[in-house]
């Protein structure tokens, strides 16, 4: 994006700025914060370790299959007993499960971002939509992610409130959950 296009997206949003702080109507919310303090994040983060240790396990029994190989191939005494053929044999398999390993890392480390993004997605239209409750409730005009202020009174700050706000929008959404599956 060139230097002039990034400023005309901002110019906006310091018009929006400007004539909220004249008017004292704007809030804060710390994102990380609603992250790890929310029922919603607290889920979301339980749910993204789990996933990480399912696929870990394999990613780990694979690893440990090919150091098993591997201090074989290492071992001068144990190579000496096999035939030319066995020998060719176990260095392909350690060829193979260390391909195998490295897809498998790809793959991990894949599946962890895509499922990372998602989360990250989910949780910030949760922060916008409690943050748009909030605004409504306190009459604010504007709440802004703490992360893109340099400086911020913490009087301005709403993350107690918009984590209240979240908490209550999932309460209600996994008690519909259930009773949409009658």
């Amino acid at each position: 994006m060139t230097h002039y296009n990034y400023l005309r997206k901002l110019i906006p949003c310091f018009c929006l700025l400007g004539s909220s702080l004249f008017a004292g109507n704007m809030g804060v919310v710390n994102f990380a914060t609603c992250i790890s303090e929310s029922k919603l994040g607290k889920a979301e983060q339980a749910s993204f370790e789990n996933l990480k240790k399912q696929l870990g396990t394999h990613l780990e029994s694979t690893e440990k299959e090919l150091n098993e190989l591997a201090s074989k191939l290492n071992d001068s005494e144990y190579m000496d007993s096999l035939s030319p053929e066995a020998e060719a044999e176990l260095k392909d398999k350690v060829r193979t499960l260390n391909e195998e390993l490295m897809r498998y890392q790809n793959q991990y480390y894949q599946v962890l971002n895509q499922t990372n993004m998602k989360v990250v997605q989910q949780i910030s239209a949760a922060i916008a939509a409690a943050s748009e409750g909030v605004a409504k409730n306190k009459k604010l005009d504007l709440i802004l992610n703490q992360e893109a202020c340099f400086y911020a009174s913490s009087t301005l700050n709403v993350t107690d409130d918009v984590i209240k706000e979240m908490d209550v929008r999932y309460d209600e959404k996994t008690k519909e959950a259930p009773q949409a599956g009658k």
